[in-house]
């Protein structure tokens, strides 16, 4: 698996207590639902990333 990228996230706190509780719902961590919006907002705008060498099945 390739080396994750680390961010810097400014949010407003009310953002940030919205995502942290879908992530609790989804039993996931707040990073987690994070990249998970995220995979799906690139997916439905066409962005799709190319899977990492690590990601191919």
């Amino acid at each position: 698996m390739s080396e994750r990228k680390k961010v810097l996230l400014r949010l407003d706190p009310a953002v940030h207590d919205a995502v942290a509780k879908w992530a609790a719902d989804d039993l996931r961590s707040v990073n987690a639902q994070i990249e998970f919006a995220l995979r799906r907002a690139l997916d439905q705008a066409g962005r799709s990333p190319r899977p990492s060498r690590g990601d191919e099945s």
